[in-house]
């Protein structure tokens, strides 16, 4: 089933800060109009990122997945157009696997780096990516797979 989730409470504790009170009022990411095909990914952080800088972003957000769809992260257009903020990595790519995963529970985190020459200011509830639930196919001779998952980012292929 595809839902978002937030991280467990230790989890959040662990990977962000121990503020009850964020952790009981941030949103799970939502679609912010009729037709967007994107889920909007908020910042828990507050950063003032200048030119040249990157940042870690954590979301405190997990995402349950069918087993056929990965969850793309892009950054928001505007940010791009109007002030070069990227993401690192381009396009986020989150398996299904990384749902619940060992090493972070699938917790979703967001690197930006500022490209542009004037700072950028990150504040907590700032919408920084959006996220699109996208069906994928493999080849129809694959041989069976019969690894697993062990870990969060940068795990998969690794032993």
């Amino acid at each position: 089933m595809r839902k978002f989730e937030k991280i467990s409470y230790e989890q959040f504790k662990k990977d962000i800060c121990d503020n009850e009170e964020l952790y009981n009022s941030f949103e799970l990411p939502k679609r912010k109009t009729k037709y967007s095909a994107g889920y909007d990914f908020a910042s828990l952080i507050e950063k003032n990122l200048t030119p040249g800088e990157s940042i870690l972003i954590p979301t405190g957000v997990k995402c349950s997945l069918n087993d056929n769809d990965v969850l793309l992260l892009v950054v928001r257009s505007s940010l791009g157009f109007k002030h070069n903020i990227r993401l690192v990595n381009q396009v986020g790519v989150i398996d299904a696997d990384y749902y619940n995963n060992d090493s972070n529970e699938g917790h979703i985190l967001i690197k930006l780096k500022n490209e542009g020459d004037h700072d950028y200011k990150i504040e907590i509830g700032s919408t920084v990516a959006q996220g699109l639930i996208v069906n994928y196919n493999t080849v129809d001779d694959e041989e069976e797979i019969n690894t697993n998952r062990t870990g969060g980012i940068g795990s998969t292929g690794t032993k």
